[in-house]
């Protein structure tokens, strides 16, 4: 993949097929730690320990239908190849918490990509789920959370051309001032 919001979107689509609800991404940006961390955490189905010891090989897949799952390894390799770690934390019935680090300064550290496009892809696909993104960097924080756009919308559905236009440019416009 070509950059970390398109992972982040991976998995969180990997949370949607595990039944989640509620997806919370948060992504914290440290100079001073030369720090960059990537975590999607979910409510979903949740899996035994024996399916977390699995769940890097690229062969293994929780999926009905036969297929690689490419997605959760090649961000394995991505942090690791830039002096950082993955991690995956579950528990039956409880969900899934998916952290990358990263060297920030590392070389090979892929950008973060188009952030705002890729929550719009995530909300207009599941507009029943509830998302929320917390973005940090150094003493900066920006905060999207969709159940209180859907409160605030009053009915009107978020997943409209308009909506959708309205969130990613919020998005893209409020991590912007961190550069």
């Amino acid at each position: 993949m070509e950059d970390l919001s398109l992972h982040m979107l991976d998995i969180a689509e990997n949370s949607v097929d595990a039944g989640a609800d509620k997806i919370d991404i948060a992504i914290t940006d440290s100079s001073g730690e030369d720090l960059f961390v990537l975590s999607i955490s979910d409510n979903g189905r949740g899996m035994d320990a024996e399916t977390v010891e699995k769940i890097a090989d690229p062969f293994f897949t929780t999926k009905s239908v036969r297929s690689f799952g490419l997605g959760i390894p090649l961000l394995k390799q991505a942090a690791e190849e830039c002096n950082g770690s993955f991690s995956i934390a579950s528990s039956p019935g409880k969900g899934t918490c998916t952290k990358a680090t990263f060297q920030r300064s590392h070389i090979d550290r892929k950008p973060l990509g188009n952030l705002g496009v890729s929550m719009m892809v995530l909300i207009s696909g599941h507009p029943e789920i509830d998302f929320s993104l917390t973005y940090v960097r150094d003493a900066f924080c920006y905060r999207f959370d969709s159940a209180a756009l859907k409160d605030t919308l009053d009915g009107v559905p978020i997943n409209l051309p308009e909506v959708l236009k309205l969130i990613r440019d919020d998005i893209n416009e409020g991590i912007q001032g961190t550069y």
